[in-house]
């Protein structure tokens, strides 16, 4: 099983357009952009929000 980072807004970008073999690899990448940001800090119109999914292309696909 495969893992991506999705937007919350469904638009793309270079983290979206990779995948990763393990969800702990995903969060890690997310942990070393994101993980100094305090809530304090935030200007929360300019932050983009991610997740973390299950890479599933076949349901997709309709495979």
């Amino acid at each position: 099983m495969t893992y991506k980072i999705i937007r919350i807004d469904g638009k793309d970008d270079e983290l979206t357009a990779q995948t990763f073999d393990k969800y702990s690899d995903a969060y890690d990448l997310l942990e070393e952009l994101y993980g100094d940001l305090c809530c304090s800090d935030a200007d929360y119109g300019d932050v983009t929000y991610y997740d973390i999914v299950e890479n599933n292309l076949k349901n997709i696909n309709g495979e």
